[in-house]
């Protein structure tokens, strides 16, 4: 028993020695963040404004004298040190480094006390998470032909965005030719398959209505983004004008940009990110707000490992899940660096089942992957003015 209490003891009394930040390229940039202590346990999390690397570990930097000594089992506040200091609200890159930092701290907590990270959380309330992955093709037939493939591997849920021609994005043209995808895809496989559309925030309120109206009839899951919500009282009046299920909030950095979504009841899905808005600390009290307007969380997932595991630990905790995105199936990237990932199976994937996160980390073969450099991907209407990425 007293041998206990000292180990329980020392787990209180671990102290943040060292941040270190590391940013690695494949088809895109991801940044992963490394926390270690005087333990000798560290935890790894992932930040998630792709093309914002190097601000995010600026931010990092500028965070390290804040939390170097601090206990590191302290999440909540050192979350709230992390959103508190320097007087500005921390947004945007800021909330992205403090999501990277939070996510280890709770995955080094956890392999303290030697159980998953959802024990943490709560625990168990589902065996499972349900998922969805990407598809590509600008012509319907090609994302057709894409849908029937990924359905054949065991994918019950696929995504897409409207299409463009060569970096060029026509609205009104856009909107002809999303309809036209998901009429084709419907055609090949019926309704064996649940369509997400993700619109990416190309549209005006007039446009997104039109195309939000004109895909009633083909029961999607959901629409993603339809809008650009800097003013989300965009989203009420989308709201009003059509009933297909919307999904919004992979770029919100807190529950405050939420709330009033939340409160309204404007959307159908929270889609939170935990490596853009405040890691796992801050996305447990957005899905309980969301809990109290029965809106299931459905979390934003582009980037790499470390991601797609959180989510999986996040997903597993929480009543109110829907769906999980897997852009990027696991074990396919970065193996060097992550040799223990995550499984996928069926459409589900599933923990490890090890303590914290239940990867393993080698930082050593981040040298293999050199980060890309140059200006970032967006996209622009015919006249050459630009519209989001």
């Amino acid at each position: 028993m007293h041998r206990n209490l000292i180990l329980l003891t020392n787990q209180f009394n671990m102290k943040i020695t060292d941040i270190k930040t590391y940013i690695v390229g494949l088809d895109r940039n991801f940044m992963f963040v490394e926390v270690e202590t005087d333990a000798g346990i560290s935890g790894i999390g992932e930040a998630g404004l792709t093309f914002r690397e190097d601000a995010q570990a600026g931010f990092i930097d500028a965070l390290k004298p804040s939390l170097i000594g601090q206990p590191a089992s302290r999440t909540e506040h050192l979350w709230q040190t992390m959103s508190r200091c320097g007087f500005f609200p921390t947004t945007g890159v800021g909330a992205a480094a403090v999501s990277a930092i939070d996510i280890a701290l709770w995955d080094i907590k956890a392999k303290s006390y030697g159980v998953p990270l959802y024990e943490l959380l709560g625990g168990k309330v589902r065996d499972k998470i349900y998922s969805y992955t990407h598809i590509h093709g600008m012509t319907p037939e090609a994302l057709a032909s894409n849908a029937k493939e990924k359905h054949e591997a065991g994918w019950k849920v696929i995504r897409f965005q409207p299409p463009h021609q060569q970096g060029v994005f026509e609205p009104r043209l856009a909107i002809k030719a999303t309809v036209a995808q998901v009429a084709e895809i419907r055609n090949t496989l019926g309704d064996d398959i649940e369509i997400i559309l993700d619109v990416h925030t190309r549209l005006d309120p007039s446009d997104a209505i039109t195309l939000c109206n004109q895909l009633e009839p083909f029961n999607l899951y959901f629409i993603e983004d339809p809008v650009r919500v800097e003013n989300v009282s965009v989203v009420q009046r989308l709201r009003e004008a059509t009933s297909v299920p919307l999904a919004i909030g992979e770029q919100f950095s807190s529950k405050w940009e939420f709330a009033p979504l939340i409160k309204n009841n404007w959307f159908d899905f929270c889609r939170l990110d935990l490596c853009v808005a405040g890691g796992f600390t801050e996305a447990r009290k957005i899905a309980g707000m969301c809990e109290s307007h029965y809106i299931p969380i459905s979390p934003h997932n582009p980037l790499g490992p470390v991601a797609t595991a959180a989510c999986i630990h996040m997903d597993l905790a929480t009543s109110n899940f829907a769906v999980q995105e897997c852009a990027r199936p696991p074990g396919t990237i970065l193996p060097e660096m992550f040799p223990t990932q995550v499984t996928w199976s069926d459409g589900f994937l599933y923990p490890t089942d090890a303590p914290g996160l239940g990867i393993e980390f080698n930082p050593e073969a981040a040298s293999k992957y050199p980060p890309i450099t140059g200006d970032a991907p967006r996209l622009r209407r015919d006249d050459g003015s630009y519209i989001n990425w």
